[in-house]
């Protein structure tokens, strides 16, 4: 039996459906693009509606009678106003489009995710902040984490970066090790790899978890804006210090929130100690502050002990007194810097006896940058001369009214070889790179206020003033200038700011370095 053909309507019906389908809703857009005006007012007189409905069955029934009375007084007023009617109109139409217009839903709580992870977060908490005789703990088992946790914030990976915590008063928050334990389990429930600041508000019981911005690595080395005897160390967080400066971030100028070292005679912290691991930032450190102390007028020594040439750009420059990379340059170097300080000292005295000013040498800042001083203190001791760290107790002793600043750059692993003396008079204290915490408390003296984390960029880490609080620190980019591999914008940065070359060092110091070169024979 032979099939019938299918009727041409079903057969060919299939792509006009589409394309009417299509058409139709194209139309549609179109209609509600047009008519979007009169829905949004349709809308609010749907809305200004149901309010006086609302308002209507909301007032007493011996209160109606008056209410009409003034309702109709008002319409009379307006119809015999000119142009009543027409301004009503309006005044009507532009509250129906206010109360009518999109409106985006706000989120009035957790999703179902960031639920389950704030309750698996207060589940964690519950044995730190709980003990079996609170009659009614704030922390239990199977307890409604809203009542302890009063903010939070996710990012739009679902990660936490902030919360507020309360937690029952009788947990040990002035002991560092109670803290300390609640930090870690929050850094590790959070996540890792993020910087978390934990304000502890002792009085009222409450924490407060944020994780910090990374700091600003773009910045490179500029003349900043800071007076004589101010240097800036880097920049920090804009909440932790009351002053900003103006700096050039690529190309876009921004202001920062930088740390400042005061140094000279009315300074607490005379003197600086850096530590880091290889390739922290210690270097681009006495870079940058050999940079800003030539712009000021400074003297600067230089003693580089690791041998890496990486102060090969300051020699010969202006201001320049010695770049040092021996032990018996080091030796002579800082001998001279002791018997100086102490010239400065005797003139002084002996000015203020007279009763006229310091003599206008004795005010000029003299600068000891220090990079790696163990090793050049072994090279000496093997070799049978005298420790170069020997001279230096002179400077840090006494520099301050001398206007003598020494900053000493070291290693981790070679702390132990450096003197007594500057760890007493290095009050300035400064830790880059990665480093665990109680590393940095040993070298600051305070534990940070924020969770150290494993990959940091070069120069970021943390500073401490004296008895002052812990900063983050970002150190500007200060890099050798003739470094192939850093960045050339940053290279150029340096080299613009670098003194002019002189024909050779000072007289003084060629003639003390030359004197003990007599003495000392040469390292081959």
């Amino acid at each position: 039996m032979a099939r019938r053909p299918l009727p041409r309507i079903l057969s060919s019906g299939t792509a006009s459906l589409v394309r009417g389908r299509d058409i139709a809703r194209t139309a549609a857009d179109s209609a509600t693009d047009v008519l979007h005006p009169l829905l949004v007012i349709g809308r609010g007189l749907r809305v200004l509606a149901a309010a006086g409905r609302r308002r209507w069955s909301e007032t007493p029934k011996d209160k109606r009678g008056p209410a009409l009375f003034l309702g109709a007084a008002c319409v009379l007023v307006v119809a015999l106003v000119p142009y009543g009617p027409l301004l009503a109109l309006i005044t009507l139409m532009a509250t129906a489009a206010w109360h009518g217009r999109d409106r985006t839903p706000v989120k009035t709580g957790p999703s179902d995710a960031e639920a389950e992870r704030l309750g698996s977060l207060y589940e964690a908490l519950v044995p730190y902040f709980s003990i079996p005789e609170d009659p009614s703990p704030l922390f239990s088992h199977g307890g409604e984490w809203d009542k302890a946790f009063s903010g939070y914030e996710f990012d739009q990976a679902g990660r936490l970066t902030r919360l507020h915590i309360r937690y029952p008063a009788y947990f040990t928050d002035g002991e560092a090790a109670s803290r300390a334990r609640i930090e870690a389990l929050l850094h590790a429930k959070s996540g890792r790899g993020r910087e978390y600041l934990f304000d502890w508000d002792e009085e009222g019981n409450q924490l407060d978890v944020s994780v910090l911005a990374a700091l600003p690595t773009g910045i490179a080395a500029q003349p900043f804006v800071s007076s004589p005897g101010e240097s800036v160390l880097g920049f920090t967080d804009a909440g932790n210090v009351q002053r900003t400066l103006p700096v050039v971030d690529g190309d876009e100028p921004r202001d920062v929130p930088p740390v400042i070292w005061r140094t000279g005679p009315r300074s607490t912290e005379p003197h600086l100690l850096a530590v880091g691991q290889p390739g922290s930032g210690t270097s681009t450190l006495l870079r940058s502050l050999a940079l800003q102390a030539l712009r000021h007028g400074g003297d600067l020594l230089v003693v580089d002990g690791g041998g890496s040439g990486e102060y090969a750009c300051l020699s010969g420059r202006g201001g320049v007194l010695a770049v040092e990379c021996g032990p018996v340059g080091a030796v002579a170097t800082l001998e001279w810097a002791a018997q100086e300080t102490e010239r400065r000292l005797i003139a002084i005295h002996r000015a203020r006896e007279a009763g006229r000013p310091a003599p206008e040498d004795t005010r000029r800042p003299l600068w000891i940058l220090l990079d790696q001083p163990s090793v050049l203190a072994h090279l000496a001791v093997a070799e049978g001369g005298p420790d170069p760290m020997t001279h230096l107790q002179v400077p840090l002793r006494h520099g301050r009214p001398a206007h003598v600043t020494v900053v000493v750059a070291e290693q981790f692993d070679h702390l132990e070889l450096l003197h007594d003396s500057v760890w007493q008079h290095t009050r300035a204290r400064i830790v880059l790179g990665p480093a665990a915490i109680q590393q940095i408390s040993d070298v600051l003296g305070l534990p940070p206020h924020t969770t150290p984390t494993t990959l940091v960029p070069p120069g970021r880490g943390y500073a401490r003033l004296g008895t002052g609080p812990v900063h983050r620190l970002q150190v500007p980019a200060t890099p050798d200038p003739y470094d192939e591999a850093a960045h050339p914008a940053h290279r150029q940065a340096v080299l613009e700011l670098l003194p002019e070359r002189q024909p050779g060092p000072g007289p003084a110091l060629a003639k003390a370095v030359g004197a003990a070169a007599l003495d000392v024979p040469e390292r081959p």
